[in-house]
């Protein structure tokens, strides 16, 4: 497996239609929005869905969902004992032997990085965890910004009804109790990522790592479908690739995200679709680029 030996930026543009891209906890969980309406994504969403579509190609990973598990583990510390913890609960590796065998074992730790900091059982403790244990930090060699759309987006909150009770309650409440349901009509996102190829050697992410990042990129709402995001409600247009010259980059990630300019049409005030878009792409002599339609 060949490694990476120069630096990597990526962009992915994403259409939203009737859905709800990531719900904000903090806000009855409707689509995330900064005061000027335009909508956001967290960079944990994005790396959520990519390690869903890491597994889904028959990776290992170490930051599974839980209706996800495909190992048996209930939580990410019984992951890591199950790995790494002999006899009475201790591990006979050092800490970088620890961080070396959890990057190959697992293409999000090699990807992503992670903080191992999980205690260890002492004899006699039940599979719970005791005062001891490792702390061990992994700098990964992929990092993904907070996510913006190009325009404001209009949040939609839609009131829903249930046709049946869920259960016998008290207050004996109808089954037409109301409920709400939030999304927005449409909105054009920008996912802006980047490889480092220094970090990538620290921990063995390989250049053919790089081209399944680049395929979870691609297909990122495959096997994604909810309630609150229908199947084709998000979608992939554009996956731009920049592969550079040299490790440290022959631009820096912000020019190279930059080059990529997106405005609306002469005469569009309210987008609802992509096409009300204008892209434009400026040229980087010397940088090598690939553009990859969406699946």
């Amino acid at each position: 497996m060949s490694e990476v030996l120069n630096k990597i930026d990526f962009e992915v543009l994403v259409s939203v239609r009737n859905a709800n891209p990531n719900g904000d906890p903090l806000n009855a969980n409707r689509p995330r929005t900064d005061y000027n309406d335009i909508g956001e994504i967290s960079d944990v969403c994005i790396k959520r869905k990519i390690r869903n579509r890491m597994q889904d190609l028959g990776y290992k990973i170490f930051v599974q969902s839980s209706d996800r598990s495909d190992d048996g583990a209930s939580s990410l510390a019984k992951r890591y004992n199950a790995l790494f913890m002999e006899g009475k609960g201790k591990s006979k590796l050092s800490q970088d032997e620890i961080a070396k065998k959890a990057c190959s074992e697992w293409l999000d730790v090699r990807a992503f990085g992670q903080v191992f900091a999980y205690k260890s059982k002492k004899e006699g403790d039940k599979e719970t965890d005791n005062a001891k244990g490792d702390s061990i930090g992994i700098r990964g060699p992929v990092t993904i910004q907070y996510v913006n759309s190009v325009s404001p987006v209009d949040v939609k909150t839609i009131q829903i009804v249930r046709s049946v009770n869920g259960s016998d309650s008290e207050d004996k409440k109808g089954s037409d109790t109301m409920g709400k349901k939030h999304m927005i009509g449409f909105g054009l996102y920008v996912v802006k990522g980047s490889i480092n190829s220094q970090l990538a050697s620290k921990t063995g992410f390989t250049h053919d790592d790089a081209m399944i990042l680049k395929k979870c990129l691609q297909t990122l709402f495959v096997n994604d479908a909810s309630s609150a995001r229908p199947e084709g409600s998000m979608e992939v247009i554009k996956l731009f690739w920049w592969e550079h010259n040299c490790p440290l980059g022959q631009y820096s990630s912000a020019k190279v995200h930059r080059s990529v300019s997106i405005s609306l049409k002469e005469g569009v005030e309210v987008p609802s679709s992509v096409d009300d878009y204008d892209i434009h792409l400026d040229e980087l002599p010397g940088l090598k680029l690939e553009i990859v339609d969406g699946l």
